[in-house]
């Protein structure tokens, strides 16, 4: 099974999302995120063995539990870069207490063999995946012409 750790969204930031999402939706055929889908990962893992996900829940028992951490949703952007992007994003702020998660989490599922990215912890919200050659001009107006994003704020 394919895995990852992230955070959920409350009920009104993934509300926020979804009107962002409706509004965009038609200036570009690309792949869009569902709202219930929509997260903060805090760590890709990939394919796992589901025998091994015992394992697995207990390395992640010692994490922080939620609460301590403030996010923002502010802003859009492109990966890898707004000439060719493969991933539209909203901008996740959260600071050191974020980022702290992002590398625990990491440093707790190292032991089971579960590599260290090696890209350094960006985080975001994926709202759609571009495929190569899809037409985003209109896109790209349309988010020109939005006043600053903010999808609101929260506690993990």
């Amino acid at each position: 099974m394919r895995l990852f750790t992230g955070i959920d969204l409350p009920a009104g930031a993934a509300g926020q999302l979804s009107d962002l999402i409706a509004r965009l939706k038609p200036h570009a055929r690309i792949r869009w995120s569902r709202v219930e889908n929509l997260h903060i990962t805090t760590k890709f893992i990939g394919e796992w063995p589901e025998e091994r996900l015992p394992e697995l829940r207990r390395a992640l028992d010692g994490l922080p539990r939620g609460g301590a951490i403030p996010i923002a949703l502010k802003g859009l952007g492109w990966f890898p870069n707004p000439h060719s992007p493969r991933i539209f994003w909203v901008a996740v702020e959260g600071g050191e207490a974020l980022r702290g998660l992002a590398a625990a989490t990491e440093a707790a599922l190292e032991p089971l063999g579960i590599a260290r990215e090696a890209r350094k912890y960006t985080p975001h919200l994926t709202l759609a995946r571009v495929e190569a050659g899809s037409e985003i001009a209109g896109l790209r107006r349309a988010v020109a012409q939005l006043p600053h994003v903010d999808a609101g704020s929260f506690q993990a």
